[in-house]
């Protein structure tokens, strides 16, 4: 289970009129083809105009001038938004084995200048009705993007938010990247490093508010996947062996507390146990050597937050029923 939080002020992005809204299914969505640059900016603006006046047209200088573009020729703009015509989002859930795609666009229309998309109506509660789950993209950041597989990696990292690192296999990165199917990028993990994961994390630490890095994980000599870490700002130290410590005191009292959890007599207290201790168990995955100061004063404030919840559900409960006979409902199928 992935922890999906809304975007933090602590993460100096505010909207303004230079930013865009997806929510974060759609920020840690597969698209079922690879997009130009071109294209994956022509995919923004046109939810950048949506947001804008809730009208998906726009003339394509106002495109250009958004992006700092070189005047596209009349037949790639056309080639481009056709392009899109065919793009298509899946989410998907593998813990729970779900997932659910759609068209994002239904039609286009391009007449001397003047872009007209028309979305899939499955598709505008990503953008439109977001509630508290969305991420915000600054366009005035990612048109510095040299590569859309800057944008890929970026908005999924920040669809991410409360993870400091997530570890893929190659062949799932090559696939959140959509070059599953070159060659090159499958025979030689070197060539793939090179035209596009690190292109993407070249852009990122250039131009945005996050530091990405990673580290290669191997069986053998052959690379298999990547641990690919994250923070907001410059790479800090690591955490501290009290930090540490405060980390597992809170993790010790609540295991102390489970039996007593895992038999709240309230089916709606027993089902928010049930969560906040899932959500306990995912943060404590993310617990490792590389945890930086910075990300583990965040996990203590979280895990403190959490603790405080489990506690005041059984403020109220007797502490003196028989426990000797429970199952795992946390690990249930």
């Amino acid at each position: 289970m992935r922890k999906i939080v809304r975007e933090s002020k602590k993460s100096n992005i505010y909207f303004t009129e230079h930013s865009i809204k997806k929510s974060n299914e759609l920020s840690i969505a597969k698209m079922n083809q690879g997009l130009t640059l071109n294209q994956m900016q022509l995919f923004a603006y046109a939810i950048f105009s949506t947001q804008k006046d809730g009208k998906t047209e726009f003339r394509k200088h106002e495109f250009e001038k958004k992006f700092d573009i070189a005047q596209i020729r009349p037949t790639d703009a056309m080639d481009d938004a056709y392009r899109l015509l065919d793009l298509k989002i899946q989410m998907k859930d593998t813990n729970e084995e779900k997932s659910r795609g759609h068209n994002v666009f239904t039609d286009y229309f391009y007449d001397r200048g003047k872009f007209s998309f028309k979305w899939n109506d499955s598709f505008i509660p990503h953008i439109l009705e977001l509630k508290e789950k969305y991420i915000i993209t600054d366009l005035k950041m990612t048109s510095k993007f040299k590569s859309s597989f800057s944008w890929i990696l970026y908005e999924y990292l920040k669809g991410h938010y409360g993870y400091w690192y997530i570890e893929h296999t190659k062949s799932e990165l090559m696939n959140l990247f959509c070059v599953e199917k070159v060659k090159s990028y499958q025979n030689n993990t070197s060539i793939f490093k090179n035209k596009v994961l690190d292109v993407a994390i070249k852009d990122i630490n250039l131009y945005t508010e996050l530091e990405v890095w990673y580290k290669e994980v191997k069986k053998g000599r052959k690379i298999t996947g990547f641990l690919i870490s994250w923070a907001t700002g410059k790479q800090q130290a690591g955490a501290t062996e009290k930090q540490l410590n405060a980390i597992y005191e809170i993790y010790n009292e609540v295991d102390k507390n489970m039996r007593i959890y895992f038999t709240l007599e309230s089916p709606k207290r027993l089902e928010l146990a049930r969560d906040y201790i899932i959500r306990l168990n995912n943060i404590q995955k993310q617990i490792n050597k590389d945890l930086t100061v910075k990300q583990a004063k965040e996990i203590i404030k979280e895990v403190k937050y959490l603790y405080t919840c489990l506690q005041k559900l059984i403020e109220n409960d007797n502490y003196n029923r028989d426990t000797s006979f429970y199952y795992d409902w946390i690990n249930e199928d």
